[in-house]
This record gives C-alpha cells, structure tokens and sequence, in this order.
C-alpha cells in the first residue's frame, strides 16, 4: 500500500509538470497561444495518456513504476539518453518557430487540413498502439533490462514485429510536425529514425543474451521494426 501510495504521488507531480513543460516547448516558440493545432497535438497526446496511466495505476503498477524509471543500465545507451531529448526539444521548438514565421507557408505552402487531421488520427494511432503494448507485455520497461521472472512476449503486436511500442513510436512521431502544421521540421523529426534503429540493434543484443527463448521467436517472428520491410 505504501508503494502504491508513493506511485501516486510521483504522478500527481510528474503528469502537470509534464503538460506545463509540454505546452512551453509548443507555445512559447510559436509566440501566440492561437495555435490550435498545438491545442490538438496536446488534447490527442495528454487524454490517453491520462487515460492509460489511470487502469495501469488499477491494474498494473508495477509496468508503471517500470516506466517511470528513465535511468539505462546499458552502458551502449548513453549517447541515446544524451541526443534523444536534444532531438526531441529541438524537433518541436522548430515547429513553433515554423508556425511563428510561416517558413513552411512561405517557403513551401501551408500543410492542408486534410494533413494535419491525418497526421493528428496518426498520433493517437501510435499512442494507442503503445499502450497495446504495455497491455499485452508487463515488462515493457522504458530503460533497457531483462528482469528476473520475464519471459518472452509472442501474442498482440509481437506476433507482427519484434519491437512494436518502437513501431508505435515512430507512427506517433515521425506526423507530428505535419499534425502541428509544419513541413519545416520534418527532417528534423526524422533524426528520430536512425537513434531509434541504434536503440533497437542494441536492445536485441542484451535480450538475445539474457532472455531465455529470445533468440528462437527471432526465427519465428523476421522483422523487426516495420512489418514485412525490416
């Protein structure tokens, strides 16, 4: 009950903190709160998010604890921990400056609505992938680690790709700047692809070792990342 008890007070601190420091890196580069694509980005990130961590807080805090820990064992993933929030903050300040400055506008031609409401249904799309994720494996551990008791994780989504909370990473990440309206930042947020690629080569070398059965569901399940591609 303690636990449970300390859980829930790192959340009440964590989640607002997260939506005020979220809404800063979105807001104060576009230098208007009439962004509305930012308000949407935020409404289709933060409700199931909220959503997710209430029935994990019920019926899974363990996975919960899991992923609030944010510190690698691996000493491989240092420079992942060191680029991935530079990549992060610098993809999304340069989305607000965009719809500060209309580069993308000026330069290019604005993102249609059409776009931005595709991109938008994406974000959700990968968000609930990764919580499919997180459902199906108790394990899903946002550092890199094989505990004691895991075992391997073959049905839901891993029945289709090795890696798939990275698969629904990257079709959470890889529209965001066209959700918020900027054809600018798509390089940017596409640095996110070769970081999670290192991340991945990595992680399959440390389960490969230390997870038993690990390397026969690689023979059964070929690709890793995107179904039938890799």
């Amino acid at each position: 009950m303690e636990r449970k008890t300390s859980l829930k007070a790192k959340l009440i601190l964590r989640l607002p903190l997260g939506l005020i420091v979220f809404a800063a890196i979105l807001f104060l580069p576009a230098g208007t709160l009439k962004f509305w694509q930012g308000w949407a980005y935020m409404a289709c990130f933060f409700i199931p998010l909220l959503f997710s961590f209430a029935y994990l807080y019920k019926h899974d805090p363990q996975l919960l604890e899991r992923r609030m820990q944010v510190k690698e064992k691996v000493r491989e993933q240092k420079p992942f921990q060191l680029l991935a929030p530079l990549i992060f903050f610098s993809s999304f300040l340069l989305t607000g400056l965009d719809h500060r400055f209309g580069w993308s506008r000026t330069s290019l031609r604005p993102v249609p609505l059409w776009l931005t409401l595709l991109s938008q249904a994406l974000v959700v799309s990968g968000i609930l992938l990764i919580l499919w994720v997180m459902k199906v494996n108790s394990f899903a551990s946002r550092t890199i680690q094989v505990e004691a008791g895991q075992t391997v994780i073959s049905s839901g989504p891993y029945r289709f790709v090795r890696h798939p909370m990275y698969f629904g990473g990257l079709v959470l990440y890889l529209p965001t700047p066209l959700a918020l309206g900027s054809f600018i930042a798509l390089p940017a947020f596409a640095l996110f692809i070769p970081l999670l690629v290192f991340r991945l080569l990595n992680e399959e070398k440390v389960l490969r070792r230390e997870l038993p059965g690990y390397p026969e569901y690689c023979l059964r399940t070929r690709f890793r990342l995107l179904p039938f591609v890799w």
